[in-house]
């Protein structure tokens, strides 16, 4: 019997081809950063960095760090996180000035920050421009809306919540949104309403702040374009740390509705990222560690 040589040379080209992209998961997976997005930046020096009067929340400052950064670089090393973004916390409300001195007291290849404004102010816009334009570091703002707190916002359906939301998709910015489920129908109106805006879910949706039915149209947010979901705020949902696994079959649905591509660890430990992704190519655990907001924000 004659040898098809044509067959034989195509199927060895890709044998070695699918060997290749074995070999390399690994090496990628290696140089592909891990990037945190979770950590609230807080003082104890309530004279420099004051609590704003509309706070929906104001922590005992007796319980923070007088500088931020210094704990956070320490923890960042420790743990492994390459780069990370500091959250403008509620407490301090449309005041970024400790964020603001964060970045600049931070090496910029390292360090990005988000922003927090009051929808229902109708200055919020151009504040928000305006603090874009003095710190372009900043590459995020947040939208707070779920059961408990409705002081920010009656509905993403509102012509003040969509200025604010305009100014930062015109802005470049990615929409982060710390939402319930009940909420999840009319997120999903707003980001039809600029489509290819960038959106980020913080905390699963938190699953606990509503019924198995609303939760049902935060996995249909999953079907919309450039909508990522954050694998963070597990200890709201479970109290075995650090692994967290009793909630495994809840967080790897959600990784699979969502996928390697859109799914984005924030908070703990990164190994949560290798234990609720068990079973995944390297290569994908390490888009979620890092490579998937690398890419988002361009860094």
């Amino acid at each position: 019997m004659g040898l098809n040589m044509e067959g034989t040379n195509r199927r060895d080209v890709l044998m070695g081809a699918a060997a290749l992209a074995a070999s390399a998961g690994p090496a990628l997976a290696a140089a592909t950063p891990v990037i945190e997005w979770n950590m609230h930046m807080f003082s104890a020096n309530v004279a420099k960095f004051p609590f704003h009067p509309n706070a929906a929340y104001k922590p005992d400052a007796a319980t923070l760090p007088p500088d931020p950064l210094p704990p956070y670089e320490a923890h960042l090393k420790e743990a492994g996180i390459d780069k990370a973004m500091f959250v403008q916390p509620e407490p301090y409300g449309d005041d970024h000035s400790l964020v603001l001195d964060c970045l600049r007291r931070a090496p910029p290849d390292k360090f990005k920050a988000t922003s927090l404004f009051y929808p229902k102010n109708p200055e919020s816009p151009k504040k928000l421009a305006a603090l874009i334009k003095s710190q372009p570091r900043i590459v995020s703002t947040r939208f707070h809306a779920h059961r408990g707190k409705e002081n920010y916002l009656e509905s993403f359906a509102a012509d003040y919540v969509r200025a604010l939301w305009k100014q930062a998709v015109d802005l470049g910015l990615v929409i982060e949104l710390h939402i319930g489920p009940n909420y999840a129908l009319q997120a999903a109106d707003a980001i039809r309403a600029f489509p290819g805006c960038k959106v980020l879910i913080d905390h699963m949706g938190e699953p606990k702040l509503g019924n198995p039915y609303e939760y049902a149209n935060m996995l249909e947010l999953a079907k919309l374009p450039n909508v990522y979901m954050k694998l963070s705020g597990i200890d709201y949902i479970a109290t075995d740390a650090p692994n967290f696994e009793s909630v495994l079959p809840f967080t790897r649905r959600l990784i699979r509705e969502y996928g390697p591509d859109r799914m984005v660890w924030s908070g703990g430990s990164p190994k949560l990222a290798d234990i609720h992704m068990k079973g995944y190519p390297a290569a994908d655990i390490a888009k979620v560690k890092g490579g998937n907001l690398q890419k988002l924000l361009s860094w």
